[in-house]
């Protein structure tokens, strides 16, 4: 079972201390956490929701797409009398030749981690990173997943790639 394999891993490396090789260590950690929950990353587009009984909704946002990169969003919505509020909201680049993950800006209320992302100082980068971390493994754990939007009528499926069902941001059901 992949939880087994990435747990203790990913305790290892929150002991360590914050150093370059440390954070690199923990960059990857995020990239295969968020295999987990978007497999097939390179064919998402546009918006999507991973929804699950009982929790909030996690949205994924990408934002762009180029030939060893994805820039992605990650949230949850969370509804107020005044309006919507992303909280936590990650601004994130996959490497997807180097397998690692990069937090470009992450604004949340929830853990001292500050609350805007001071780039790209090595001990704030460490407590982004940890935070997105600790929040990729929960998303795992819970269930969560995106998958790209089936294919249009008539253009069926490319080789090698499956179809599923994508929830996009907008629609209620």
């Amino acid at each position: 079972m992949q939880q087994s394999t990435i747990d203790p891993a990913l305790r290892r490396i929150l002991a360590a201390p914050a150093t370059v090789g440390a954070l690199l260590d923990l960059c990857e950690e995020n990239f295969q956490l968020l295999r987990l929950i978007a497999p097939d990353l390179r064919a998402l587009r546009g918006s999507h929701r991973s929804r699950r009984s009982g929790q909030l909704d996690l949205h994924l946002d990408v934002i762009e797409q180029a030939a060893y990169t994805t820039t992605l969003r990650l949230t949850y919505w969370f509804d107020e009398h005044l309006g919507r509020s992303p909280d936590p909201d990650a601004t994130l680049r996959v490497y997807h030749d180097a397998r690692q993950v990069e937090v470009l800006d992450l604004r949340q209320q929830t853990l001292p981690v500050g609350r805007l992302f001071e780039s790209p100082a090595l001990a704030h980068k460490w407590k982004a990173s940890v935070f997105l971390s600790k929040w990729l493994w929960y998303c795992v754990r819970n269930g969560h997943r995106f998958e790209p939007a089936p294919a249009p009528e008539g253009q069926g499926v490319a080789p090698g790639r499956r179809s599923a069902a994508a929830i996009p941001a907008g629609s209620g059901g």
